[in-house]
């Protein structure tokens, strides 16, 4: 296999592990929130004697809560990944010379 061949596949499994851990993050995250939002709920119902309100509201809360997280991880993420610049390798540069 050519060393530019090798360095595309080594680019795109790094592309697709960040993308996974992207994913793994904005996963855990979602289900964190959701979960402070149940537990905080049925807390405050059973400190108040409000059964379903606080619940409802705290979950209801968290969906802007957690878009807007998501939305600023997915950013940071984003902004981390730098593109790389394919370097043709002398051979390349010889034959896209010829083309032109």
């Amino acid at each position: 296999m050519s060393e530019t061949k090798k360095q595309g596949k080594n680019l795109q499994q790094a592309y697709t592990l960040t993308l996974a851990s992207i994913a793994g993050q904005v996963g855990l995250l979602t289900l964190g929130i959701i979960f402070v939002a149940l537990f905080g709920g049925l807390w405050l119902d059973g400190q108040l004697g409000t059964k379903p309100m606080f619940t409802i509201i705290l979950l209801i809360a968290s969906v802007p809560v957690t878009v807007f997280i998501m939305f600023r991880v997915v950013r940071a993420a984003t902004n981390r990944i730098q593109p790389t610049e394919t370097q043709e390798t002398p051979e390349e540069e010889q034959n896209s010379g010829k083309n032109s």
